[in-house]
C-alpha cells in the first residue's frame, strides 16, 4: 500500500498548492474594484437576463469558495462575500456560475451527462473505500498456488466503482472551463468589466480551472493503482 499512500500524498500537496494559489489570486483581484460599481449579485443578476434567463434565482450562501448553480431549483448559490462585494474575482466567479445556468438552459451535453452520474457517484464514493480495503483483504485471505492472485471480485466491483467517480472528474473538466468561457465571453463583449479588470476576471478563473485538473489527475493515478493490483500488478 506504500505506493498508494505516495499518490495520495503527492494528489493531496499539488491540491494544497493549486487551491492556496487560488486563494491568493482572489485575495488579490478582491481588491480590484470594478468601475461600474456592480456587486456580484448585480453581475450574475444581470448575466442572467442578458441571455434570456427568467426561471434562476441569484441567492447568497454562508463560507468561502461556496459558491455553485443547483440545476435541481435553479439557484446561482453565491458566497457571502462574493455576493456582496463589487471587485474583479466576485465578477468572476458570479459569471462562471451564471455559466453552469446558461449550460442548463440551453442543454449542454456535458453538464446533462455530469448530472446522470450524480447518484452513481454519490453512492460510489461513500462505499467505494470499504470495498476496495475489503477486496484486497480477500484477495490475500483467498490466495493459493493454483490462484495466485485469489479471488479479485470484490476487488474488481470497488475498481469499477472508482472509476466511476474518475469519469465523473474528467466530465467535470469541458463544464467547468465551457462555464468560464462564458462567463468571459459575455464580460468582455459586454463591456462589464474593463480590460484591466478582465485580466483579473482571467486569471481567477484559470486557478480555478486548475483546482480541477489536480483533482481529475489525482483521481486518476489512483485507479490506476488499484487496477494494477487487480490485474495482478507489483504489490507493496
Amino acid at each position: 500500500m506504500t505506493g498508494y499512500y505516495i499518490i495520495i500524498g503527492i494528489s493531496m500537496l499539488v491540491s494544497w498548492l493549486v487551491s492556496s494559489r487560488l486563494k491568493s489570486k482572489f485575495e488579490y483581484y478582491s481588491k480590484v474594484h470594478l468601475r461600474n460599481g456592480l456587486s456580484g449579485k448585480e453581475v450574475a443578476e444581470k448575466m442572467l437576463r442578458d441571455n434570456g434567463i427568467t426561471d434562476v434565482q441569484v441567492i447568497s450562501v454562508p463560507g468561502q469558495l461556496t459558491d455553485h448553480y443547483n440545476p435541481v431549483n435553479k439557484t446561482v448559490n453565491l458566497s457571502e462575500g462574493v455576493y456582496m462585494q463589487r471587485n474583479a474575482a466576485a465578477a468572476a466567479v458570479a459569471a462562471h456560475e451564471c455559466g453552469h445556468a446558461v449550460q442548463h438552459a440551453v442543454g449542454y451535453s456535458m453538464l446533462q451527462l455530469r448530472s446522470k452520474l450524480v447518484p452513481i457517484v454519490n453512492i460510489s464514493s461513500n462505499l467505494m473505500q470499504f470495498v476496495l480495503i475489503a477486496g484486497i483483504g480477500i484477495m490475500a485471505a483467498t490466495r493459493t498456488i493454483e490462484n495466485p492472485n485469489g479471488n479479485t471480485l470484490v476487488l474488481a466491483i470497488g475498481v469499477i466503482m472508482f472509476a466511476f467517480t474518475t469519469i465523473f472528474a474528467f466530465v467535470t473538466l469541458p463544464v467547468e472551463y465551457d462555464a468560464s468561457n462564458r462567463a468571459m465571453k459575455w464580460l468582455k463583449d459586454t463591456g462589464i468589466v474593463t480590460s484591466e479588470e478582465f485580466v483579473g476576471v482571467q486569471d481567477s478563473l484559470k486557478w480555478a480551472a486548475r483546482t480541477y485538473v489536480v483533482a481529475a489527475i489525482g483521481s486518476l493515478a489512483q485507479l490506476l493503482y488499484w487496477a494494477s493490483l487487480l490485474m495482478g500488478g507489483r504489490r507493496d
